[in-house]
């Protein structure tokens, strides 16, 4: 078998399960092409893209300049490793902090390396700066985040399908109720040894929850005030996906210009990932002013193939094109149509609770418990109607799609989206 050997999606499918880990539980579709806000499978069949690689692709599937750029760095020069320097990873650097306002940027491949990069810089911080004992300091998260399944975030994880059988777990984490400032408040006075708080603008892989308005800012107020680090990771949220250039963002002098809402709540680390390469290359980073991230020296921290030479020239398209398209804007306003449009289902239709989201992230919630199959049994018929999406804890169906989407292609998956539902009855 070669690679230009043609498979059925069955056969695709077979090999995998033959071949592969089972450590995912794909929707029964296999892709073998993209472009812009469709897939295509190996039998040629044409879907609306409803995930965008969970929110990775919000540029749109191949875009022609992140993948012009991806080519044309990769015919020059791919990788060096941090052993010497290269011509592109200081240009990335620099366009990157000063695209999103920071002073420094430390180069990672994934998000789960992003969060655990995180993790070390603010606990370095805590004894190095704050003061903290050695060994003591403990950073507070949220319940039913979801920053990755390395060993260390599963370890303040409570989805136990994540945990379960992979202990002994790494200490150092209180977990607190999300969107409870009481709960956050009472943390932060508990404990002289508190480093950080790392939270999701969005509980995105919970089911697409979004906090109280105020939430974000006043957390952050209460960090300042604790001299305690407040860590965004805006891996899923980040890039334009929920109508401005970062969850976070307030009234900003962003990009987009599209800031509005409640008050910048500019995270002391930054963390990214996911459509920082418009989902053409693995691109992480972690962004921190330098008296942050100064604690950070030669051995401390690296990666092969961080801040290699395709990985700047790919991000720095990606950011280009989220700008130049202003697609912080357009995942604005089709948010805005999508939710209305779908509340009003709601009104005529049971088997939808209600929708929630911001920008073009969103998701419905069915009514049916947890252990159904019905939004499974959903997002099968949607595929069948040429509409992917896949559903997350149970009976919750997120909806993503690449933030190049129109109106009037959004109008015809709105479409879809309902007749599929008025097929089933509850």
């Amino acid at each position: 078998m070669t690679v230009l050997d043609k498979l059925t999606s069955q056969e695709a499918i077979e090999l995998e399960n033959k071949h592969g880990a089972h450590n995912y539980h794909p929707l029964p579709v296999v892709l073998s092409k993209g472009e812009g806000v469709h897939v295509w499978d190996v039998e040629g069949k044409k879907y609306y893209d409803f995930l965008s690689a969970y929110s990775a692709v919000n540029q749109g599937h191949c875009h022609p300049k992140i993948v012009d750029a991806m080519m044309h760095q990769a015919k020059t020069l791919s990788l060096t490793s941090r052993a010497f320097h290269n011509d592109m990873l200081g240009k990335y650097e620099k366009f990157a902090t000063e695209y999103f306002g920071y002073d420094k940027l430390l180069p990672m491949n994934t998000g789960a390396e992003a969060v655990e990069t995180a993790l070390k810089i603010a606990r370095k911080w805590a004894y190095e700066v704050k003061g903290i004992e050695e060994n003591k300091a403990e950073i507070i998260v949220c319940e039913n985040n979801f920053h990755g399944r390395t060993t260390t975030i599963i370890s303040f994880s409570n989805d136990e399908v994540a945990r379960k059988n992979f202990g002994p777990y790494t200490n150092g984490f209180i977990k607190i109720e999300y969107d409870n400032l009481h709960a956050l408040k009472e943390t932060l006075e508990s404990s002289k040894n508190i480093a950080a708080f790392l939270v999701e603008p969005i509980q995105g892989e919970a089911g697409v929850y979004v906090p109280s308005d105020g939430y974000l800012s006043a957390a952050k107020e209460m960090c300042a005030a604790h001299n305690v680090l407040f860590i965004a990771d805006e891996v899923q949220t980040g890039i334009a996906r929920t109508g401005r250039l970062l969850a976070t963002c307030g009234n900003c002098a962003c990009p987009e210009k599209n800031c509005s809402g409640e008050p910048e709540t500019k995270a002391d680390i930054l963390i990214l990932g996911k459509a920082l390469s418009g989902g053409a290359y693995p691109v992480s980073a972690v962004l921190a002013n330098d008296a942050i991230m100064n604690v950070i020296g030669p051995g401390n921290h690296g990666s092969t193939f961080g801040g290699n030479p395709i990985a700047a020239a790919v991000a720095m398209a990606a950011l280009e094109v989220v700008a130049d398209e202003k697609l912080a804007i357009n995942a604005d306003r089709l948010g805005h149509i999508f939710r209305s449009e779908l509340t009003e289902f709601c009104k005529t239709n049971h088997l939808v609770k209600s929708v929630r989201g911001k920008g073009l992230l969103n998701a419905i919630l069915i009514n049916d418990t947890e252990d159904s199959t019905t939004a499974w049994d959903i997002c099968m018929k949607l595929r069948d109607n040429g509409l992917l999406a896949k559903p997350t804890h149970g009976n919750i169906i997120r909806f993503a799609p690449p933030l190049v989407m129109t109106e009037v292609q959004l109008m015809e998956c709105v479409g879809i989206i309902k007749n599929t539902i008025s097929e089933f009855k509850k």
